[in-house]
């Protein structure tokens, strides 16, 4: 097993864990457009008390990756998603986070979904 399809493994268990169910497909797709990321311990989660780092993930990933036009919903969105992990989980996954959004979004298609 590569080293790429292993930390998808390990985003598949994390989100088995907590029961929320999850599309390998679409999983491994949103993993390959964090490149290298996923190596860096730092990069590879979100830290969900940090504003700078939801801001980061609502500029650079929602707003840009995904086209999503500025607005409340965004922020809410994001706060949806860091409850749903857990406020105490100390990983919360950047990969796990982002294939939440996608979802919450209904922007599979931005993967060719």
């Amino acid at each position: 097993m590569s080293k790429f399809d292993e930390k998808v493994a390990l985003y598949k268990k994390f989100m088995d864990d907590r029961d929320i169910r999850s599309n390998t497909d679409l999983l491994t797709a949103v993993t390959k457009g964090l490149g290298p990321s996923i190596y860096k311990n730092d990069a590879e989660t979100v830290s969900g008390s940090d504003p700078k780092e939801l801001e980061t993930v609502k500029k650079n990933f929602l707003m840009k990756k995904l086209g999503l036009a500025d607005g409340p919903e965004l922020d809410k969105a994001i706060e949806e998603v860091m409850e749903r992990i857990g406020k105490s989980e100390r990983n919360k996954y950047r990969a796990v986070v982002y294939y939440m959004l996608v979802k919450k979004f209904d922007k599979e298609s931005v993967y060719g979904m």
